[in-house]
């Protein structure tokens, strides 16, 4: 219980930094006795109360993403993390797991250079490259889908898209990250309360929560006070780690 409560700590917090919070919370309840599924479901159950302490914080720091509305934003996120996870409780996930490393290591790549690559695009171009809010949503969608299924690193997709896509700094994206983690988590949580075991071993789930709390919360304030620069090492420190970890098999 120690190590689980431990392991919320560090989830809440690094969600709040940055992402990557799933795969400190999942291998944790996957060592507390739960299976993978019911871990992916219970993890993401315990790191909503966190991640809305989270957004919460940051509530006077939220920005436009492009074009698109925050509202248009959460919309989407609400109805792709619904929809995530009702596929994670209807369809296979080996075939997906196996894809995992790959995502990961793509949205690494794309985080570290993704800024630099949209200058040089428009420095080519003669003008500003920026998605359209079309495409924004429809991004967000299709992460809200895979942050529904698994969860694991969608928040530091969202800031490598956003980087590409839009040129938006690390800092800059960050509030608006959390807050449509935070949505995407409170849709799948509502479906895996009612369809899944999540709440098969209260215990183990109250006890990462509450660690997720305190992390979040204090991830958060830590977060707002970080120089940009050190925030996306931050981020980029973490995308690095948790890809390598993937591909070893931890």
């Amino acid at each position: 219980m120690v190590i689980v409560l431990l392991a919320g700590v560090a989830a809440g917090a690094l969600n709040a930094v940055g992402g990557g919070g799933t795969f400190v919370a999942l291998p944790a309840l996957v060592a507390a006795g739960l299976s993978p599924v019911t871990a992916n479901a219970s993890s993401t159950v315990a790191l909503v109360p966190g991640t809305v302490a989270s957004a919460w914080v940051y509530r006077r720091d939220l920005a436009p993403v492009g074009g698109t509305s925050t509202r248009a934003l959460t919309v989407v996120s609400v109805i792709g993390g619904g929809l995530g996870a009702g596929l994670l409780l209807t369809l296979p996930a080996v075939s997906f797991d196996a894809a995992v490393p790959w995502l990961l290591a793509f949205a690494t790549v794309i985080l570290a250079f993704g800024r630099h690559v949209s200058r040089v695009v428009s420095d080519a171009k003669g003008r500003a490259v920026g998605m359209s809010p079309r495409a924004v949503l429809i991004g967000q969608f299709l992460l809200a889908v895979y942050g529904g299924y698994f969860g694991g690193a969608v928040g530091i997709m969202m800031l490598a898209v956003w980087s590409i896509g839009l040129g938006l700094d690390t800092s800059a994206g960050n509030p608006m990250r959390v807050a449509q983690l935070a949505a995407i988590y409170l849709s799948a949580t509502g479906l895996f309360l009612i369809a899944s075991d999540a709440l098969s071993a209260p215990s183990v789930l109250i006890t990462m929560l509450v660690g997720a709390v305190a992390g979040g919360v204090a991830g958060a304030h830590v977060a707002r006070r970080l120089p940009a620069w050190l925030l996306r090492s931050v981020v980029l420190t973490t995308a690095v780690t948790m890809t390598v970890l993937y591909f070893l098999g931890g």
